[in-house]
């Protein structure tokens, strides 16, 4: 019994020790990312001005740094079988047909309000 909690006071001590080395190190995380800041800022829900003080400070939470971590997660490329590819085919070919389908203007407004809402955000 006392090997196991020591076992799982190790891991903890471990985790401690992970979670103190991200807190410390967050910006220079953040800076080493793909990700631009602003999408970082916009996928972790904290308001710009708070996010960089506590960036600064070093201060985020367990659970802010969770949701900052999941927004700078590289997503690894699925490899997908050849009868997933082809199911998917098929469905983008039904959406055609029955007219689930956006048009070159369409798909460009929605982008030029989207740029816009962002700049002014900014």
């Amino acid at each position: 019994m006392y090997h196991k909690l020591t076992l799982k006071v190790n891991e903890m001590i471990a985790d401690i020790k992970k979670f103190i080395f991200i807190q410390n190190n967050i910006d220079r995380i953040l800076k080493e990312s793909p990700f631009k800041m602003n999408y970082i800022i916009e996928k972790s829900g904290i308001k710009k001005p708070t996010f960089f003080r506590k960036l600064r400070e070093k201060k985020f939470t367990p659970e802010e740094l969770l949701e900052i971590a999941k927004a700078v997660e590289v997503k690894e490329w699925r490899n997908e079988t050849k009868e997933e590819i082809l199911e998917s085919l098929k469905k983008a070919e039904e959406d055609f047909k029955n007219g689930r389908v956006y048009s070159h203007e369409q798909v460009m407004e929605r982008m030029r309000k989207r740029i816009e809402a962002y700049r002014n955000a900014n």
